[in-house]
């Protein structure tokens, strides 16, 4: 009885059936041994020599797999594997359907791994299931590269392009995402040109159309420009308006730092003035309307009007009103009298259509940033990444939405 109950619980069926059963409460082990009947076929199909079929046993070869804990015993199946020979002559190993893609393991105690690793650093899923961790990581990359083989992007019309990095002045690694499927489908190390040459091979790869590619967007990175330009002419450039507000919030700092030397009243403010307004809390609204008053004459106050008013400009109803508002806002920007603003007004003059053509394609970064923020959330759970490898392989985890069920179809059952 017991023995049914855990072919069931296996979904062994013939000529697979269970043996034998060893379970030792010292160890809290659990060994399944499996076999197979007698005067079993086996079928074979071998895609260098086109040989397929039913086979005769020739040998077997023992072999062992790591499954999925029962209860809080460790479990192994144990199975005399068939070998069998080909009309060749050539004899091939048979792979039992709970077997994993990687040596030792099987699918469903795969598949949880998966899992664990898209909620938890490798580390501490290495201490749980007490696996090394260099293993997991060998089960990651598998899976993840061979659910990339299978990836068809010949719908993709959208991408988003940022960089992030491993660690504070480390390896950068550049990722593309597809903004209508809100997911990554492509990263790449470094933050060059080239990053987006190697990001339309791989797209071709994939059954896509470079010339099918409307709308990129990205930061005002020369790179990233020259790069879209080289591989996606056709393509319409929205620089991102995430990015455009970051460097106005950093030139705000920087007038403010530079203030602050003469008025205390802005030390220790540095998050009143990056936040968005409808951000900030009570007590930040309190000291920030404490700080804006006529007779104190801020520059950094005037910077962050400037900032708000740019901000603004992206709720225009139309194309024509978002160029109207733009221009207006460049005029008082550069005739400010503050350095730092007056120069992000020129940037953003010197990139001009990508800025407007946001009001067009309706694309930016957003997502991205969305999906960097939880590739950034991993790493400092994780306490960072030894290489640039691992920090690949864990951003597909998270950002890839990777269909594991294609190579493993226990993934659904975890």
């Amino acid at each position: 009885m017991m023995k049914n109950l855990f072919e069931q619980a296996l979904s062994l069926t013939k000529p697979w059936y269970i043996k034998s059963l060893e379970f030792d409460a010292d160890k809290k082990q659990l060994d399944i041994f499996i076999d197979f009947r007698k005067g079993s076929k086996f079928y074979y199909d071998d895609l260098k020599t086109s040989i397929k079929g039913e086979f005769p046993v020739h040998d077997t070869k023992e072999k062992t797999w790591r499954h999925l804990n029962f209860f809080q015993h460790e479990c192994y199946l144990h199975c005399r594997t068939p070998r069998v020979k080909l009309t060749d002559g050539s004899t091939r190993l048979i792979s039992p359907p709970w077997s994993g893609i990687n040596s030792g393991f099987t699918l469903l105690f795969e598949a949880l791994i998966i899992q664990l690793c898209q909620n938890m650093p490798v580390k501490s899923v290495s201490k749980m299931i007490n696996e090394t961790d260099k293993k997991i990581w060998r089960i990651l990359e598998k899976y993840i590269e061979g659910v990339l083989e299978q990836e068809d992007y010949s719908q993709v019309s959208q991408v988003g392009i940022d960089e992030t990095s491993r660690a504070k002045n480390h390896e950068y690694i550049t990722l593309f995402v597809d903004l209508l499927e809100k997911r990554t489908i492509y990263i790449t190390e470094g933050k060059d040109s080239k990053t987006v040459t190697k990001f339309r091979k791989d797209l071709e790869l994939h059954n896509g159309n470079p010339s099918q590619i409307t709308d990129v967007s990205c930061d005002m990175s020369p790179a990233f420009i020259k790069g879209v330009n080289e591989s996606f002419p056709d393509a319409e450039i929205t620089f991102d308006k995430f990015h455009i507000i970051k460097q106005i919030n950093e030139a705000v700092d920087q007038v403010r730092r530079e203030e602050v030397k003469i008025h205390s009243i802005l030390k220790n403010k540095r998050y009143i003035f990056l936040k968005n307004e409808n951000n900030l809390t009570k007590i930040q609204i309190k000291q920030l309307n404490e700080i804006d008053i006529p007779k104190l004459n801020l520059k950094t106050i005037r910077a962050l009007h400037i900032k708000r008013n740019f901000q603004e400009i992206y709720q225009a109803e139309t194309k024509n009103e978002f160029v109207f508002l733009l221009k207006k806002w460049f005029w008082w920007a550069t005739h400010s009298r503050i350095e730092p603003i007056r120069k992000v007004a020129h940037t953003i003059k010197n990139h001009w259509d990508g800025v407007v053509n946001w009001k067009t394609s309706q694309i930016n970064n957003g997502i991205l940033e969305g999906l960097n923020s939880l590739i950034q959330s991993a790493k400092s759970k994780a306490r960072g990444y030894r290489n640039t490898k691992y920090f690949k392989i864990i951003a597909y985890l998270i950002t890839g939405k990777l269909d594991f069920y294609k190579i493993n179809p226990e993934y659904v059952n975890i």
